[in-house]
């Protein structure tokens, strides 16, 4: 892929602020607004994989590709600097396509809230007492009640993270999967969760939502005590990421699946 025009943000931490002033001293880059993005080739995202989630989400409809660079500590979305010419690491790189997840959450005010989840969507219940919540898929009822502190709904691409840290599965990226979980379960106790289609609509009821209130968070955006929660795949949204050869997404959520 050729690129001209190439844009870079950066978060605001040091680290990232110093790779800023480096990369713009170094290549004929334009420095943009996240809240006010200029028409580019491509964007190279300077941080870590918050601040490249949040970056994600405020470019997901400009459809240009996105380059992240570690700033920050783990970088699973991310590439690592390199010190070479960036229109030719930028022009080698391969793309890897993930789709958002859309989130529709009624709350007890009758409102109905919509958001978009990357990694994924997660109920969580919001005082001592454990939710009670039923599941439907594509509008079959698969379990009247579970007891838990919350359940996740993840991406192939969002897998290996929170899903993964509560006992989900690590999806392949191209599998065309959703990873359905459970955050500790006490009854059905040895339930652990189902792996389905990415076409599937997935509903969670809070039940007894007055006394076990329940909140929705769509990666980092909550909506408070949900009635009930829907979630599907949204194809008509691409995401493109791009990285380094040998280091792409979906190479290392394989290598993930055998991290001991």
């Amino acid at each position: 892929m050729a690129f001209n025009k190439i844009g870079v943000v950066a978060d605001k931490a040091q680290t990232s602020q110093e790779k800023l002033k480096e990369l713009s001293t170094k290549y004929d880059l334009i420095v943009i607004d996240e809240d006010n993005p200029q028409d580019v080739d491509v964007i190279v995202a300077l941080g870590g994989d918050g601040f490249m989630l949040h970056i994600l989400h405020k470019f997901i409809n400009k459809k240009t590709p996105i380059y992240g660079i570690n700033c920050g500590t783990v970088g699973f979305l991310l590439n690592q600097y390199k010190d070479e010419d960036i229109k030719t690491v930028l022009e080698n790189a391969g793309a890897t396509t993930i789709y958002p997840l859309v989130m529709e959450a009624k709350t007890k005010d009758g409102k109905i809230h919509t958001e978009l989840a990357i990694n994924e969507v997660s109920l969580l219940r919001k005082t001592g007492q454990a939710a009670k919540i039923r599941i439907s898929v594509d509008g079959v009822v698969h379990m009247e009640e579970i007891v838990c502190d919350g359940m996740i709904v993840s991406t192939p691409a969002g897998s290996s993270a929170y899903n993964c840290s509560v006992g989900g599965p690590i999806l392949p990226l191209r599998s065309n999967l959703l990873a359905l979980t459970p955050i500790s379960p006490f009854r059905p106790r040895r339930w652990r969760g189902a792996i389905l289609s990415h076409k599937s609509v997935v509903r969670l009821d809070i039940l007894k939502s007055h006394k076990r209130p329940v909140n929705a968070v769509a990666d980092f955006n909550e909506v408070d005590e949900v009635e009930y929660v829907e979630v599907k795949e949204e194809r008509s949204m691409e995401i493109q990421l791009l990285f380094d050869k040998g280091h792409s997404l979906e190479e290392r959520i394989v290598r993930e699946q055998f991290t001991v």
